[in-house]
């Protein structure tokens, strides 16, 4: 028998178990739950009392829990409808359980235990704790929301990120688990996602957010910009770069759509008509330039612009000597960037 059906028996035994503890099936079912798991053990062959083969198959997870992050990644909601949902027209936003499971004595101890095991940065520890408690109560939004910390104190941040994004779905009104799920959505790389977590944060807090959440959120915002500007910078080198030439030299204004063309450019420093040794310039290099780069994204936003740009006395002179036919090659990048005469355009 395959190993894998040996850990689901396994994990199906550990939630009848819990069912039993958390209440979830009254004490007079006892008997057939019994009856259940001793059928189950038997037809597969495992030992639910083997608490290391119990772990190996569920770890730090219940199966309860496992289900849970399963119908929220596949976008059901089996127990309620969604907010703003009319009809029988299902949501497609994330899912909201039927809310958060009641808390008790024992669950709250095993918190408790937890959070003095995370002051002693026994992360670990901490997990297998808040997992307790969670398994007596496994919607519950702090348990989860502190164990998704433990994680991310451990760098295991995608299960940090499932157990936060389990905390919202049951309370949105709990801000710490907006905030560590901006934390883990954003060490994921997920810089937009996290963005709106911390934005739901500052929401759900009210009077503007809390330090902390602006923070997050200023931090996850100003990577989306970096993210949003280099993709903008490659469009441009792209566009830059094209093989297509331009037939004519300094006359040429704009090519297909409006657009200047740079091929055209290109010519007049040096590529294709001039029958030097100087070639074609590395525009690569050059759009690495931010001066360069400003001067483009001008000129692809104004396509009159080239034409001024042509009649520039500066960068006829440096296109005389590098065409005429005598190997000068292409002009030092930072000196000509450096040329007040160009700098302007």
């Amino acid at each position: 028998m395959a190993t894998s059906q040996k850990r689901l028996a396994l994990a199906i035994i550990d939630f009848l178990s819990n069912s039993l503890k958390d209440g979830t099936v009254s004490s007079e079912d006892t008997e057939s739950i019994e009856i259940a798991k001793s059928c189950i053990a038997d037809t597969f062959h495992v030992d639910p009392s083997d608490e290391a083969a119990l772990k190996d198959a569920i770890g730090d997870q219940s199966l309860l829990s496992i289900y849970g992050v399963y119908e929220k990644l596949k976008g059901k909601n089996s127990t309620a409808p969604m907010p703003g949902a009319s009809g029988t027209k299902a949501s497609t936003s994330t899912p909201k359980p039927s809310g958060p499971t009641p808390t008790s004595p024992e669950a709250e101890s095993f918190k408790s235990q937890g959070n003095a095991a995370m002051q002693q940065k026994d992360y670990q520890k901490a997990i297998d704790l808040y997992t307790k408690a969670i398994n007596l109560s496994p919607t519950n939004p702090i348990y989860l929301s502190n164990r998704a910390a433990a994680y991310s104190a451990s760098h295991r941040h995608t299960e940090a990120c499932a157990d936060a994004e389990l905390a919202v779905s049951a309370d949105p009104k709990y801000t710490k688990a907006w905030s560590r799920l901006g934390l883990a959505r954003f060490v994921l790389g997920d810089a937009k996602g996290s963005m709106e977590a911390y934005q739901k944060g500052i929401e759900y807090e009210g009077s503007g957010g809390s330090e902390a959440m602006k923070k997050g959120y200023k931090t996850a915002k100003e990577k989306v910009e970096e993210e949003e500007k280099e993709a903008a910078s490659s469009g441009i080198e792209r566009d830059a770069t094209s093989p297509t030439r331009g037939a004519g030299g300094a006359g040429a204004g704009a090519g297909a759509g409006g657009m200047p063309d740079l091929a055209g450019l290109a010519s007049m420093l040096g590529g294709g008509g001039g029958g030097g040794g100087g070639g074609m310039p590395d525009f690569s290099a050059m759009m690495n330039n931010p001066m360069f780069a400003s001067m483009a994204q001008n000129l692809m936003s104004n396509p009159d612009a080239l034409q001024g740009l042509m009649n520039n006395p500066r960068l006829r002179e440096l296109a005389q000597n590098m065409g005429g036919g005598g190997g000068g090659g292409m002009p030092d990048i930072g000196a000509l960037m450096s040329d007040p005469s160009l700098r302007e355009m």
